[in-house]
């Protein structure tokens, strides 16, 4: 059996892709800012201060999408690992990525702050942590380079 906080074994059905999507979680009458990391159709991974507990339920608000209910697969220090109740179409999820087209460059420094961040939180982190840590650590910064290479490359007509 899994620890509390230990890193799931990988079960994604879907690629996630780096979002810096400004969001609300909700647990009960609990209402906190939080901020989407990264994406699939079927859960993210945010940031958010609000403590919540494994397998518990929230919901997540980000505009331009209905309301998700969803579980908390995993959390560790500020980051908390969702999985949606119900799987977002590919239609939906390709229309909120179009809305997105390229991270500003200021979502490219959070990006590699959030690597940066988690890469000293594992450094220190208790053995039930630092896999979560460090994978966020590493998708992160992989995330800010491929984001700041798209921004860098020459426009196409």
């Amino acid at each position: 059996m899994a620890q509390p906080n230990q890193a799931p074994v990988e079960r994604r059905r879907a690629e996630r892709t780096a979002l810096h999507l400004s969001a609300t979680m909700r647990d009960g009458s609990r209402k906190a800012p939080a901020r989407v990391i990264d994406m699939s159709t079927g859960g993210c991974r945010i940031e958010c201060s609000s403590v919540v507990a494994n397998g518990s339920w929230v919901w997540l608000g980000i505009d331009g999408l209905q309301n998700q209910r969803c579980r908390v697969v995993w959390h560790c220090e500020e980051f908390i690992g969702l999985q949606f109740e119900n799987p977002l179409s590919e239609a939906v999820f390709d229309r909120l990525l179009q809305s997105r087209q390229q991270l500003p460059e200021t979502a490219i420094r959070e990006l590699r702050g959030i690597a940066s961040r988690t890469h000293f939180l594992a450094r220190r982190a208790g053995e039930e942590d630092i896999a979560i840590l460090a994978d966020i650590s590493r998708q992160c910064a992989e995330n800010a380079v491929v984001e700041g290479l798209k921004l860098k490359a020459p426009k196409r007509p």
